[in-house]
């Protein structure tokens, strides 16, 4: 009986596995469980028992949408499925690690009545208390609502199938069938393809048990270097998922620990662009405009750098969203993981060594660029800095084109952070300049309260088409269109608003620090109190008889008195903002004598103002030059060293004798060397 081939080519090596390799096996998986990728069977348990939960609830909720429009029997018989994708369907899901979850419902349910009736439903029919952080986002290009349940992070889309009046009963039911995309658009096709592409990957793979574990390996060494994060220009889950899937292809009878070697060997030789297949691509057949990937046919797909595509119908690129920079970083650390995994494999180092944790703050640049988000709000924060997060690698994009920049990498995520000022100057500082001298660390108290407060209200007014991406094109640059109305000028460039290095000749870049009184200017609404020397208060209380003092006795000299409410002492009250800031390591070429990033930041700043997400005087929005020795504490975990500046070396001078007549003069220090940067 001839075996099953997996793949497009056949497979490199059917080798079976020696007894060192059976070894390293177990010491792979024995050290992915002292890194605690693995939960316990309790809270498996607790997962699968929010997923039973979900299918009442969504159930439920395809009945009552069904009796808006449907007779009673339809009712009676409508029923609605939930699916899994992503790491919890591929089974490498790990602590903490969030559901990525469908719904499906039939034809005649619809997505207005998802985001209508499904948020207030899933309140009412879970457990008191379990559902926080409830975000409805109905205009995103996938629809999607974010909330926890009993803890567990849960990412629910929207799918209604156009092909059926009824979703079947039957559990072995899948969404298998290409049909099933008929008449959908292409974010609905996009909702359906995660449940299909994890599906697909499984069944391409020849030894699943061998995939997840060598995939887990891959995941924990790509989040511990910091380059897991489709948002941020680097591949995510799926995509990390199909480059494991593919050695597993190349090497079917391989275990997990020659896998993993095999992965950074195979990946760090591919021809980019080249595309990663685990199928053949499947053209010409008509069941959705949604269009599949086909480089000779979009330019958009040829310049795909790193193209990773996906399996199911219709085939898409992963990882559009590879830019120059994040590309260099990633062939940087395949390089690296070759070195230290033939080390492993030749038993002179442990597999506790491929996990160590990158280095982005530590020592990998000298120079980096803040993304200051911030709101007045909680809630309105969540929204804001979820749309800064997914243009920051627009902005890299723009940046990365100077040609003083080597290298312009994006750390993965986002440091949030929450301030109390004790006035508008104080908060200027904040959103303008990042001043970290106002921070508030939330009491164990406010941090339960937090978790327990139920967020049902649809903010629909803060999700607008801007989280859609016909604003930026597939590789990540800015497709202009013209606006309905014409969007403000960008304001003038200066130090608080620009990102501009202008060192002086022989020093290093750096970027002035913004004036506090124009940032305080800024944030000061209109309806802010205003005194002046000498005004009387119009409000003053005037009495026309007496002013009694504390004791109820009248005033000494028994005239009209005014008291103005400037006089009267008032409660100190505190103005709370919320802020999430990015860092953007730069690599400079050789050292410019002057370098400005003005104009590059002005652009995206403008860009991510004119969206309908903006409001002003609750959204702020800046971008600052810091180097490493000033960077923010709690970016280092504990055992980490932060830069510090280097020592300055004074020039001794000889003595002589018009030195010992005159005072002597303190000496220059050196000039530092030109920035540099490792990456």
């Amino acid at each position: 009986m001839t075996e099953r081939v997996y793949g497009v080519t056949p497979p490199i090596s059917t080798t079976l596995p020696t007894e060192a390799e059976k070894r390293l096996h177990q010491a792979l998986h024995d050290e992915l469980r002292a890194q605690g990728t693995f939960e316990s069977r309790a809270e498996t348990e607790a997962r699968k028992k929010v997923i039973a939960q979900l299918e009442k609830i969504t159930t439920a909720f395809v009945k009552k949408a069904t009796a808006e429009t449907q007779n009673s029997f339809m009712v009676r018989e409508a029923i609605g499925r939930v699916f899994t994708y992503g790491s919890y369907r591929l089974g490498v899901y790990g602590p903490g690690s969030d559901i990525d979850t469908l719904v499906v419902a039939p034809k005649h349910v619809t997505t207005e009545q998802y985001f209508r009736i499904f948020p207030d439903l899933l309140v009412e029919m879970a457990p008191p208390g379990a559902i926080t952080d409830l975000t409805p986002v109905p205009d995103a290009f996938v629809p999607i609502i974010k909330f926890e349940f009993s803890g567990i992070s849960i990412d629910l889309i929207f799918c209604s199938i156009k092909g059926l009046t009824q979703i079947p009963e039957d559990k072995s039911w899948n969404l298998t069938d290409n049909t099933l995309l008929r008449g959908l658009s292409e974010n609905e096709v996009r909702s359906l393809n995660g449940t299909r592409v994890t599906d697909e990957i499984l069944s391409l793979v020849p030894e699943p048990a061998t995939f997840k574990l060598a995939l887990r390996a891959i995941k924990l060494w790509a989040q511990r270097k910091a380059i897991y994060a489709n948002i941020m220009g680097f591949p995510g889950g799926v995509a990390w998922a199909m480059l494991v899937a593919r050695v597993c292809q190349l090497y079917p009878k391989a275990t997990s620990a020659v896998v993993v070697n095999k992965f950074f060997h195979i990946m760090l030789k591919w021809p980019w662009p080249l595309p990663v297949l685990l199928k053949d691509i499947e053209y010409n057949i008509s069941v959705t405009r949604a269009p599949v990937w086909n480089p000779k046919l979009y330019s958009s797909d040829r310049n795909h750098r790193m193209p990773i595509i996906t399996p199911a119908y219709p085939a898409m690129c992963a990882t559009h969203n590879i830019n120059r920079s994040s590309k260099v970083v990633i062939m940087q650390e395949l390089e690296k993981g070759v070195q230290v995994t033939e080390e492993i494999m030749t038993g002179r180092a442990p597999w506790k060594a491929l996990f160590t944790k990158h280095t982005f703050f530590t020592s990998d640049f000298r120079y980096y660029l803040t993304v200051i988000s911030s709101s007045r709000t909680k809630d309105a924060q969540n929204v804001w800095s979820g749309f800064i997060e997914s243009r920051v690698r627009v902005l890299v994009n723009k940046i990365e084109n100077h040609p003083a920049i080597v290298l312009a990498r994006p750390f993965n995520k986002g440091y949030d952070r929450q301030h109390r000022c004790k006035n508008y100057e104080q908060l200027g500082e904040v959103v303008s300049n990042g001043s970290l001298a106002h921070l508030h660390k939330p009491t164990p108290e406010e941090e339960e309260k937090a978790k327990a407060e139920v967020k049902t209200e649809v903010k629909a007014e803060l999700i607008k088409a801007e989280l859609k991406p016909e604003s930026v094109s597939q590789d990540g640059q800015v497709i202009k269109s013209e606006p309905d109305t014409e969007a403000a000028p960008p304001p003038p460039v200066t130090a608080e608003d620009g990102a501009i290095i202008k060192p002086e000749p022989g020093t290093e870049p750096a970027l002035p620090p913004p004036a506090p009184s124009a940032a305080a200017a800024a944030v000061v609404p209109e309806s802010a109190p205003k005194k002046a020397d000498g005004v009387k208060n119009e409000n003053a209380v005037k009495n026309d008889d007496a002013v009694k003092n504390g004791n109820g006795s009248k005033h000494e000299d028994g005239d009209k008195v005014d008291v103005k409410l400037a006089d009267i002492p008032e409660k100190e009250q505190e103005l709370e903002v919320f802020t999430t800031n990015y860092y953007i390591g730069l690599q400079l070429g050789k050292t410019p004598a002057s370098l400005d990033l003005s104009r590059e930041v002005q652009e995206w700043m403008a860009m991510c103002r004119s969206s309908d997400l903006y409001k002003e005087g609750v959204n702020f929005l800046a971008v600052t030059h810091i180097k490493n020795t000033t960077l923010p504490d709690d970016v280092f975990e504990p055992g980490e060293v932060k830069p510090r500046p280097p020592k300055k070396k004074l020039k001794r001078q000889a003595p002589d004798e018009s030195s010992a007549q005159q005072p002597a003069k303190k000496s220059k220090p050196v000039e530092p060397a030109p920035p540099t940067a490792a990456s």
